[in-house]
């Protein structure tokens, strides 16, 4: 259950190749279950970014034919902070999904980088991320591997938005019926960081799995590490069906206490019991941090004090969902 498995799961060194139309530039990302090269569209002349999966999932027939159908799902979400698929089907035994190149970094790069982010910066994050995940649970999909690594952070608009999130890996998604946390193969789907207590246990999985995870994360954009840190991955899974979850405010001293009741909430263990929509979850967390925001926030011991401005009780209107009403084939 290792986040990266060997590479020899996944196609590598394809550099310079062409699939389906699109011409392999290099590699730019890898996984336990995928490879993410930059290409080139070669009817549209356009720079894309290509995902091609480990090929014993393209042997699976009917992990082929979801994988098929919930590529079309995603690409009908029409939504700002979601990476657009282009393409996605399978070309000589490989399946592939084409999305749009972003130029930026991944959230675990921004992470690694600067230990903790400043808590208006990881609030702004968090709920172009919570936009994201409530437009895909609008339509019936559930992203299962919320993570930092799934996370593009580019350049904003202006400085009152200096960064512009889109949530990615849309390609591996299952359906809200889906009844447990394994694929049709048996591939454990989710990332033992961030994966929900219903996931673990086999039970049934929706939106407020994906919660779950967006707790794990904000919890980590905060402190730095995520909220349960054990020796090994069975500990660390046992922890997320039982161990309570630590408190922000002990983890990060200065941050407001109101936040501790928020994120206990996110990471409730039974899902009835966390906040209905990920931008519920968002919203409290704008609320708890603005309550506190007369209390200079620091970051870890021997930092700078990091002082919160207000914030406006919503979220601006370009991160709301955008839906589109009708479904695009995918070529």
């Amino acid at each position: 259950m290792t986040e990266e498995p060997a590479r020899s799961l996944v196609p590598s060194g394809l550099s310079g190749q062409q699939i389906a139309g699109f011409r392999l530039e290099h590699e730019i990302g890898h996984g336990g279950m995928a490879v993410v090269y930059r290409a080139q569209d070669l009817a549209l002349g356009r720079t894309v970014a290509v995902k091609l999966l480990a090929p014993e999932l393209a042997r699976n027939k009917s992990f082929r034919l979801r994988f098929a159908s919930e590529s079309r799902a995603a690409a009908a979400i029409d939504h700002p902070h979601i990476i657009p698929v282009f393409a996605a089907g399978e070309s000589d035994g490989v399946l592939y999904i084409a999305m749009r190149y972003v130029e930026g970094r991944d959230l675990r790069t921004l992470l690694d980088r600067n230990g903790t982010l400043p808590v208006p910066q990881a609030l702004r994050i968090a709920t172009q991320i919570a936009s994201a995940l409530d437009a895909a649970h609008a339509h019936g999909l559930v992203h299962r591997d919320v993570k930092p690594g799934n996370v593009l952070v580019a350049e904003g608009t202006d400085s009152e938005h200096p960064e512009h999130v889109y949530l990615t890996d849309f390609g591996l998604t299952k359906k809200s019926s889906s009844l447990t946390g394994f694929t049709a193969v048996g591939q454990f789907v989710g990332t033992v960081d961030y994966v929900a207590p219903e996931q673990i246990s086999g039970k049934p999985v929706d939106g407020r799995g994906d919660l779950y995870s967006l707790g794990c994360l904000v919890f980590e954009l905060l402190t730095g590490s995520a909220p349960y840190q054990r020796d090994d991955d069975l500990a660390l899974l046992w922890a997320h069906l039982h161990a309570p979850p630590p408190e922000l405010s002990r983890a990060r001293p200065g941050l407001p206490p109101a936040l501790d009741a928020v994120l206990a909430k996110a990471l409730a263990k039974d899902p009835d019991e966390r906040y209905a929509t990920c931008m519920g979850f968002a919203t409290a967390l704008r609320g708890a941090s603005a309550a506190g925001v007369r209390h200079p926030l620091t970051q870890v011991a021997g930092a700078e004090a990091l002082a919160v401005p207000p914030l406006p009780p919503a979220p601006p209107s370009w991160a709301m969902p955008v839906f589109t009403t009708s479904v695009r084939s995918t070529p």
